[in-house]
């Protein structure tokens, strides 16, 4: 018999007021594996993501994560939950006044750590697994966007969770910064066995990091299949978005240059 799911949701639904985002999703996620989301601005993307580890709580349908039902606690109960799934907030979301190894090192006092040694010593190691061992003394003012980017998601690992969740951790770098944090999300499900959630709209990486796709539109899943189904599908709304074509027609050059 298959090991259950480390995440499931059945008939997810959430709405604010009365703008309903999410639809019913049914959803399963193993242990291990990274799962890419995809989808148009207002699909519901990032609200699935926060719902996940109790950051929103859904207006209908129900979330186990490693067999538990979180829809239903309370803060201090979802503490435990929230150790085991670490969020790589859009933007990085580092507090200005705190250095590079103190914005690490906040979920372990959070969680009430009070060795300052152990601290340390995960901090070292999360920062380590993102390559920026050297920069712990620094002000996040300091970095670049990249280089917050990978202090962020050091933040989230330094709790040694079961599953990191990523929004958006593309946004707004270079190809080959990109590409660095693609090959972090790879070495933390291939070296250290943890299962990634990502957010993105970033076609690159979806090809270089997924192992499956899931497209989600109007607050339903669409699609869902491996990035080769991906790059194989006819459906033309996936191809459009797949190939960052809006279908609309380029205007044609004029004959002479536009008069000032």
């Amino acid at each position: 018999m298959p090991d259950a799911p480390f995440i499931q949701v059945r008939n997810l639904e959430h709405a604010f007021g009365s703008h309903q985002v999410l639809r019913g999703i049914d959803l399963d996620v193993h242990r291990g594996e990274t799962l890419v989301l995809l989808g148009g601005s207002g699909a519901g993307k990032s609200v699935l993501l926060k719902l996940l580890p109790g950051l929103l709580t859904p207006t209908g349908g129900t979330i186990h994560i490693d067999d538990t039902e979180i829809a239903c606690l309370s803060e201090r109960q979802l503490v435990p939950i929230r150790r085991k799934v670490g969020m790589m907030f859009q933007g990085g979301a580092l507090f200005d006044s705190m250095t590079v190894a103190e914005n690490v090192a906040f979920p372990l006092r959070e969680a009430g750590i009070r060795d300052e040694q152990e601290i340390s010593n995960r901090v070292d190691k999360a920062l380590n697994i993102v390559r920026l061992s050297d920069q712990q003394d620094k002000m996040p003012a300091d970095l670049s966007g990249g280089m917050r980017k990978r202090v962020a998601l050091a933040r989230a690992v330094v709790d040694r969770p079961d599953c990191v969740l990523y929004d958006e951790p593309h946004a707004g770098l270079d190809p080959i910064t990109a590409d660095t944090i693609d090959h972090m999300i790879r070495t933390l499900q291939w070296e250290h066995g943890m299962t990634n959630i990502v957010v993105t709209h970033e076609m690159r990486s979806v090809f270089h990091i997924a192992d499956r796709v899931l497209f989600l539109k109007d607050g339903r899943i669409s699609w869902q299949g491996t990035p080769e189904e991906l790059k194989a599908t006819n459906d033309p709304e996936l191809r459009a978005f797949v190939e960052g074509d809006s279908g609309e027609a380029w205007p044609e050059k004029p004959v002479t240059a536009p008069k000032a």
